[in-house]
């Protein structure tokens, strides 16, 4: 049960100035929506308006405030031309121009005669000086009000400045004065306020060292987070180690024919850790594992023996990818052993529709299907499993906590193994993933060739793609992945197809292209062209 005095930070963003429906999902997928998100959403850096020169010594490009007279609007002639308006006083002259200005509104804003406070970043053009769209334009006394030093804060698509600071800027006056948990005397030799004075001092920066993660403002709400985060694991840890699981018993006679059909032997990180799932799995409490391995390192096949003793003792196991393609790529490799182990199985995607989708279910529920492969599509609400006993996760970072906990309330006292190979240090292993046990494989398979990593600036882009052609001489087929870069799939796809255009300018129809929006058909087409070298590069984002 939360605290009432917490009630007011969990209110939603809707209710501040400027927040309505389209910003509120806007916000809810870039941060958050509560008044507890925008108050952890810091400043990045800040504008000091400080700088009140004269008309006649301001610097180029600087960042500058005046108080001026309107003198004259002028209007453009033509579509194309900006507004301009042409104010002045005792030092000199200053033009403020608009591109696709709203006549009427800045006539009432800027009316002729007037004097206004503007702010905003100075150029010449012409040797004329002008601000190119104000930051500010307000009467003196509205100017007063705002900070000198103004906050700038991470932006999103659809999101824009002003709109963010004013509603931030809205939440200050209702952050709760808090109980202090920290000793009086600690507080004091950190140098550090309450909670309350700094997530005040947070988003009213007075000069640039306000942003550094060692201010104290920022260092306490840093360990208020962590501390809290911490707290909650640890109480997590402790609920789960009380939770009722099912002790399944081993699985030697499957996993050993599944080791006869492997054309490999295992490494020792492989048998490590199908030996920590197994103690886990005969326990009577519920496991939560992750597994961290790099491409490579074998833990399909782990996870594999963890979802035969699962299958050993009558229970049901699911594998869930984060995308189709991986799916499917999970299905190719695990289902030939599946099939000459005699043990049913099933890929399920969003693509299985109509009447295989309901062949596909009814299997499940009657538990003629004893391990489910496939995507999100999983844990949607009518998919129900006879006996589920395991759950497995791949890529775990891509997916939510809850989408991974519906996927295990789908059983009665669900094991889950979550697979990463994402190279966490072992200290941010403990803070992150502390309600998990952890099991590591350093080692890989031998007969895998030798990875070379390196870092090349962006600066070198022409260098590099020029370079994809000596690889492409020998045979060898490139995979150019644009990572996630924003939280605007639009903008990662933009990269994405950019990206495509660019290398096909040197090779040609050699170049493919995939993404998270294309039809699974289409992505299945590029796949396969890729496969077959028809398609030598291909593009991609993280589908």
């Amino acid at each position: 049960m939360r605290p009432t005095l917490l009630d007011v930070l969990f209110a939603d963003a809707t209710t501040l100035p400027g927040i309505g429906p389209k910003l509120d999902k806007i916000l809810g997928e870039f941060i958050g929506n509560k008044i507890i998100d925008l108050l952890f959403h810091l400043p990045s850096n800040l504008i000091d308006r400080q700088y009140r020169p004269s008309l006649a010594e301001v610097e180029d490009g600087r960042i500058a405030t005046f108080e001026v007279e309107v003198m004259k609007h002028e209007a453009p002639r033509r579509r194309n031309l900006p507004y301009r308006i042409l104010c002045g006083n005792e030092t000199g002259y200053l033009s403020l121009v608009f591109f696709h200005a709203r006549g009427d509104w800045l006539g009432k804003t800027m009316p002729e005669g007037v004097k206004r406070m503007v702010s905003g970043r100075v150029e010449r053009f012409r040797e004329q000086l002008q601000i190119v769209h104000p930051d500010h334009m307000l009467p003196q006394t509205e100017f007063d009000k705002l900070p000198v030093v103004e906050p700038v804060y991470p932006l999103t698509a659809g999101l824009s400045a002003k709109v963010l600071m004013k509603a931030i800027q809205a939440t200050l006056p209702q952050v709760p004065e808090l109980p202090e948990w920290q000793e009086e005397k600690w507080l004091k030799n950190q140098g550090w306020s309450d909670w309350q004075s700094a997530t005040q001092a947070a988003h009213r920066p007075e000069g640039v060292a306000a942003l550094e993660p060692t201010h104290p403002a920022r260092a306490r709400l840093a360990y208020d987070e962590l501390l809290a985060h911490q707290l909650v694991l640890a109480l997590v840890r402790r609920d789960r180690r009380k939770q009722q699981g099912r002790a399944y018993k081993s699985s030697d006679e499957l996993q050993q024919r599944l080791r006869a059909l492997l054309p490999f032997p295992l490494t020792g990180s492989q048998e490590s850790a199908i030996t920590d799932i197994a103690e886990d799995m005969e326990a009577p409490t519920r496991m939560l594992r992750l597994l961290q391995g790099d491409v490579g390192s074998g833990k399909t096949v782990v996870a594999v023996m963890a979802m035969l003793q699962a299958v050993a003792s009558g229970a049901q196991a699911a594998l869930m990818a984060p995308t189709e393609i991986l799916a499917r790529q999970h299905a190719e490799t695990i289902g030939p052993w599946l099939d000459d182990l005699g043990i049913g199985w099933q890929l399920m995607t969003a693509r299985s529709k109509g009447k295989l989708r309901k062949e596909n279910l009814g299997a499940l529920a009657a538990g003629n299907v004893q391990i489910a492969i496939g995507t999100h599509a999983l844990f949607q609400d009518d998919v129900a499993f006879a006996d589920l006993g395991l759950a497995v996760v791949d890529e775990q970072h891509r997916f939510g906590v809850q989408q991974r906990m519906a996927l295990s309330t789908k059983g009665n006292g669900v094991d889950v193994l979550v697979m990463t190979a994402t190279p966490i240090p072992r200290t941010l292993t403990l803070t992150a993933y502390g309600d998990m046990d952890v099991s590591r494989m350093p080692d890989k398979p031998p007969g895998r060739q030798p990875v070379d990593t390196r870092v090349i600036s962006m600066d070198r882009y022409a260098e590099v793609a020029q370079g994809l052609s000596n690889a492409l001489q020998d045979g060898a087929r490139v995979y150019w992945v644009c990572p996630l870069v924003s939280e605007s799939e639009l903008i990662d796809l933009a990269a994405a197809e950019d990206r495509a255009n660019a290398l096909r300018t040197i090779y040609g129809d050699k170049v493919g292209l995939v993404h998270g929006q294309m039809k699974a058909v289409e992505k299945d087409t590029v796949m396969a062209r890729f496969v077959s070298g028809e398609i030598s590069i291909l593009v991609a984002t993280t589908v």
